[in-house]
């Protein structure tokens, strides 16, 4: 009966949630600082909870050549504390944290001259070092905003970093809203780096787990990379090794000051509060910050393609397939139809793809589609396909051309269009159930497409789209001259 009840009462919800979007434009309360500081807010008292999104306009796409992998890296770092959180006496720490500087700042610089380094003076430095951090430790308070969080009711304390920005979040009771913007305003202020060589080496090992030893992320690394030649978005979020080992907290110290402040800052609130009292209490922490430098859109322009590009990767994992086409960003016109054509490829198990490669040939175990690498600029339509054994990658290549082509010759029914609009308007439902979810969409979309109603106008620009629209499109972007391909290919036994 538990079970019954739970089904009724999640199919009303979701029957009720179509007219709060239809509704979302009046719900959602706007309310931008002096120092530019975007607040996004939705009032809803179905629990005394509120989620509070912070969304930073800044990510691994915004950083120079000798930045590569410092996003990540901060938003490792900005756990660590502040001048007050984190710290037993940070007047004490203070110029300890200094001399761990400087001498970080001295092996970095000898270790550059490569070979014409001094050994001597590289260990006796690395030795200093590891003795200063050391003597750091002293000072540290592990976890403080996590137990000060926990302690007060917070859940889901965590943090993403993407090509196109960064992002903490939280749930707190709605209570607690004035701990949440203490804490999060001092961090906007006054984050102290600490153990950030420790921290340096955690991020070294995450690299190592999760991409240099993981066939599948490798493939993904090494695809975005052939697939971009100028732009950023070529870079890996994480960095490449080189580039971890030689970031230096000077660096990340500018990059903060500059960037993690309130005008690249987008804050979403949703769940029991009061508008008013809320734009008063987060205008009291946040107004005073200063704000910071506006992110600077990406100067480089991807150059036109003019042939295919391959690459393979060779490792003892099953094969894998990746084809990408580059195409408009978020918002564009041709982006809408992408959507459609992505529903229609791989979306569930009825989809072209699914049908084709995992039920009727059984080509592959999985197979999907989806935009990336980012959304903030021109990016990549990519179908991925896992191979079932004994197929292989060129198998697997042929029938996803077949269906591509397939798009380029034989108009969309207006049954598949039909079904497409009823799967958006269910997820778009269904993501609006939590406060998290629309939190994270509000931020989002403010953030990539340039305004949080783009959750608005979505489906309404999606259901335009024609037939003939899919063709064009398909042929536009569906070419040899603009694809990249990807895959794995299973180490031989020796």
């Amino acid at each position: 009966m538990k079970t019954v009840r739970f089904v009724v009462c999640f199919m009303m919800m979701l029957l009720s949630l179509p007219a709060f979007g239809a509704g979302l434009e009046e719900r959602v309360r706007e309310h931008t600082l002096k120092n530019g500081m975007k607040l996004l807010m939705v009032e809803r008292h179905t629990s005394p909870t509120v989620a509070a999104w912070i969304r930073f306009r800044v990510g691994s796409v915004d950083e120079r050549s000798d930045e590569r992998g410092l996003a990540h890296l901060l938003e490792h770092m900005l756990f660590k504390g502040t001048r007050t959180l984190g710290t037993k006496d940070y007047a004490a720490e203070k110029p300890v944290l200094e001399k761990i500087e400087e001498t970080a700042l001295a092996l970095t610089a000898e270790k550059a001259k490569g070979d014409k380094a001094d050994g001597a003076k590289v260990a006796e430095l690395a030795k200093r070092l590891k003795e200063l951090e050391a003597e750091g430790e002293k000072y540290v308070v592990k976890e403080e905003f996590a137990e000060i969080y926990a302690r007060n009711g917070g859940t889901g304390y965590n943090a993403m970093t993407g090509k196109d920005g960064t992002t903490y979040l939280i749930n707190m009771p709605s209570n607690k809203l004035e701990l949440w913007a203490a804490i999060e305003s001092d961090r906007m202020q006054n984050a102290v780096l600490r153990e950030f060589y420790t921290e340096r080496d955690v991020v070294m090992e995450e690299r190592r787990r999760s991409y240099d030893t993981e066939p599948g992320s490798k493939l993904w690394e090494e695809f975005v990379a052939v697939a971009f030649h100028a732009h950023p978005y070529g870079q890996p979020t994480i960095g490449w090794p080189s580039d971890i080992m030689n970031l230096t907290r000077t660096k990340a110290e500018k990059f903060y000051r500059d960037y993690y402040k309130p005008s690249n800052a987008i804050i979403a609130l949703v769940g029991d509060l009061d508008p008013e009292k809320t734009i008063a209490l987060v205008e009291r922490y946040f107004g005073p910050v200063p704000p910071g430098t506006p992110v600077a859109p990406v100067s480089a322009i991807e150059p036109e393609q003019v042939g295919e590009r391959r690459v393979e990767v060779i490792a003892d994992a099953s094969p894998e397939f990746l084809v990408g086409f580059r195409k408009p960003t978020i918002g564009s016109p041709d982006d809408y139809v992408f959507d459609v054509i992505d529903m229609i490829l791989a979306d569930g198990r009825t989809s072209r793809l699914y049908r084709k490669l995992v039920v009727e040939k059984q080509l592959a175990t999985e197979v999907s589609s989806f935009a990336g690498p980012g959304s903030r600029y021109p990016n990549l339509f990519v179908v991925a396909a896992s191979t079932r054994a004994p197929h292989t990658v060129a198998e697997a290549e042929l029938a996803i051309d077949e269906e591509l082509e397939r798009l380029k010759k034989e108009p969309v029914s207006g049954r598949e269009l039909q079904q497409i609009l009823n799967k958006l308007e269910f997820e778009e439902s269904r993501q609006m159930l939590s406060n998290g979810g629309l939190a994270r969409n509000l931020t989002e979309y403010e953030a990539v497409a340039g305004t949080w109603r783009y959750l608005i106008e979505h489906r309404q620009k999606v259901a335009r789209v024609t037939p003939d629209d899919v063709i064009r499109v398909a042929k536009k972007y569906f070419t040899r001259e603009n694809r990249t391909v990807g895959f794995i290919t299973k180490k031989a036994e020796n």
